[in-house]
């Protein structure tokens, strides 16, 4: 079998079109649409699948659609958002409860069923099985994190922290997580934490959300110039995580969604940075060397040419000796007494 096709059957044409904007809105790539006269088919593709078989005590309960995906509480405002009755919502507070179960009924009476498991944070383990590594084995990294809008940021954190473990940091000990109250503590926390000289870089993760007054535009200029001067002044690169959006949709979208996730671009920003101060530094010791041994040749050319010169001069000096006494011992027009 070289693929397989899963198909999810709607109970109206209505709930059809809905379903399809839905699964649009959570992420999944659409192809295009066939219709035929008797039916219509919406083939769409996830990043990942799985082909999973139940069981259960009463089949006729059963959905019409089952998804289990990665992230429910995002899926739940976006389903939210879009109007939709969501009924049997079965959740509890994060990090508590690591679960959320909800189901969908669209007006024709189709019901979609939707699980998911949240991220287990605040240090989440997303490596896969087959994954490509950057080079970062050895380094170590700081991450500061805000607590404000804890909703988009802890998704941050979770694709930073997937992508230093996927660049093959130590879990362990390659990287430290702290948080701040919010984005406007994150350049000082930054500073202190690169003039420690412990880490390779920063990692700066927040969000700031548009409001009805000036305030969003004087916190986004003071944590952008915080973070640029910290970088700047302690020489430790420092990678720009902070979100700056006009409305919760558009942070939804940088933090997993259509847009992918900011929090992970930060960290490959961070590994890249960290791996070309490295190679910078090693290149300026290799400058400074090499400059330190022409000048110890040139020292010693200049020694062994100031000894020729006094030994020149002493040789002068001694000749007009020996000459003045041989002067002196035999004067002119005598000779010596026998």
């Amino acid at each position: 079998m070289k693929w397989v096709a899963i198909t999810a059957q709607t109970k109206s044409e209505q709930d059809f079109a809905l379903l399809t904007i839905m699964l649009k809105a959570l992420g999944f790539q659409a192809y295009e649409l066939e219709n035929y006269d008797k039916c219509r088919f919406q083939m769409f593709r996830p990043s990942d699948l799985i082909l999973e078989v139940a069981y259960r005590n009463n089949p006729k309960a059963d959905p019409a659609l089952d998804l289990t995906i990665s992230d429910p509480d995002s899926a739940l405002e976006i389903i939210k958002k879009m109007g939709l009755e969501v009924v049997d919502d079965h959740s509890g507070p994060e990090p508590e409860h690591t679960g959320r179960h909800f189901n969908v009924r669209l007006p024709g009476g189709t019901r979609i069923q939707i699980t998911g498991v949240r991220l287990p944070l605040p240090e989440p383990d997303l490596r896969s099985r087959f994954d490509g590594n950057l080079v970062a084995a050895g380094k170590s990294f700081a991450i500061v994190v805000s607590r404000f809008n804890s909703f988009i940021t802890e998704r941050l954190l979770a694709g930073t922290v997937d992508a230093l473990r996927r660049s093959g940091v130590d879990s362990d000990n390659g990287y430290e997580i702290v948080r701040v109250p919010g984005s406007f503590e994150i350049p000082s926390a930054a500073r202190t934490l690169a003039e420690t000289n412990k880490y390779d870089a920063i990692i700066c993760l927040g969000c700031l959300l548009r409001g009805d007054t000036a305030h969003y535009d004087v916190i986004v200029n003071e944590v952008t110039r915080g973070i640029v001067q910290a970088a700047q002044e302690t020489g430790v690169p420092h990678a720009f995580g902070v979100l700056t959006c006009e409305n919760l949709e558009q942070a939804i979208d940088r933090a997993g969604l259509k847009m992918g996730n900011k929090g992970f671009e930060a960290a490959l920003a961070a590994v890249e940075m960290a791996n070309l101060k490295k190679a910078i530094g090693t290149q300026q010791s290799a400058l400074r060397d090499n400059k330190s041994v022409v000048g110890r040749r040139s020292s010693v050319g200049k020694d062994k040419s100031a000894v020729g010169s006094r030994s020149l001069v002493l040789g002068k000096k001694l000749d007009n000796g020996k000459s003045q006494r041989q002067t002196r011992s035999r004067p002119s027009g005598k000779k010596p007494k026998r």
